[in-house]
């Protein structure tokens, strides 16, 4: 058993709930949500810092034959490995301490205030169970991994393409035209999925009060219930079948960047334009840009969801 102890959370003085998914974020964690950030910024630099150990490796090392620095550089390499893994060790394990204490304060406050009878007092008693169960914990899901996740992918984005564009523009140039697919074709996907997700969770509310309801009347009350199992089954299809389209695309277009600028990056190396090591580098780059593409496009659907979820409680408050 942890005796670790929930993050303390300032009082405001009165029930009323934020105003939106940030205010609710702000609220929960307040400043340290700077420490959160100050980590993924951390994270960052040490997932950057290979790159370019990778290129000096390659042509500062290896094509010279140069074993004192190839081993000189290979101990760095093994340290900044290490440094990154416990960095974001840190980074992770202050995120799910926030995470759960925000869950725990969020249940332990709306708890109250439906024994007081002062929420939930026109909903069905099924709601307050899905409510203070998963949709709680999802809301404060966003509240640990939101906003520094977001952060850490945002300036790994920057970081890589900053430092493509200084090793080499015209790579560079290459490799963003090869990633910039992806970041126009998920948003148009994502939509969609957005409003599926929102109708998912509209349903699932639904289906639990029902449910209660057939617990009191009986038999004569399973129309309703069935009928919301039929529309939930139907909505989650459509939600994974959208989610798979959405997957396959994105894993298309992100095998296309490498192969692009193999080819291309290639005759630049024959060409005498760039190194070996250079086109090295830059692919390394292109994949650290497709997780956080992904992430992003994770990040703006929970934060999506997340409103979704606190609106929904917030009417229930």
């Amino acid at each position: 058993m942890t005796t670790i102890t929930p993050a303390p959370v300032a009082r405001t003085g009165d029930d009323t709930p934020a105003a939106n998914v940030w205010g609710y974020v702000w609220r929960m964690s307040g400043m340290r949500q700077c420490a959160l950030a100050a980590l993924a910024l951390l994270v960052t630099a040490l997932n950057l810092a290979p790159i370019e150990l990778q290129r000096r490796l390659i042509d500062d090392a290896i094509t010279p034959k140069d074993p004192e620095l190839l081993w000189r550089l290979g101990l760095i390499y093994a340290g900044v490995i290490a440094a990154h893994q416990l960095a974001k060790f840190l980074l992770q394990a202050t995120q799910g301490w926030l995470t759960e204490s925000a869950a725990a304060y969020t249940r332990r406050h709306l708890l109250g205030l439906y024994a007081k009878g002062s929420a939930g007092r026109d909903a069905p008693p099924g709601e307050a169970v899905s409510i203070l169960g998963a949709e709680v914990e999802k809301l404060a899901g966003f509240v640990g991994t939101g906003p520094s996740g977001a952060l850490t992918d945002v300036s790994l984005l920057i970081g890589v393409a900053a430092y493509m564009l200084w090793v080499d523009p015209i790579a560079a140039a290459l490799g963003l035209a090869l990633v910039a697919p992806q970041a126009l074709f998920a948003p148009l996907m994502q939509q969609r999925l957005n409003r599926l997700m929102a109708r998912q969770l509209t349903l699932a509310r639904e289906f639990g009060s029902e449910v209660a309801e057939t617990c009191v009347q009986g038999e004569t009350a399973l129309a309703a219930p069935r009928r919301l199992i039929r529309s939930l089954y139907r909505n989650r299809i459509a939600i994974e079948l959208w989610k798979a389209a959405m997957k396959a695309g994105l894993n298309l277009l992100n095998a296309a960047a490498p192969l692009g600028l193999l080819a291309v990056g290639g005759f630049l190396v024959i060409a005498g334009e760039t190194t070996v090591g250079v086109l090295v580098a830059f692919l390394s780059g292109l994949q650290r840009m497709a997780d956080p593409i992904r992430d992003l496009i994770g990040f703006y659907r929970r934060a999506a969801q997340a409103q979704v979820q606190h609106d929904m409680i917030a009417r229930w408050m």
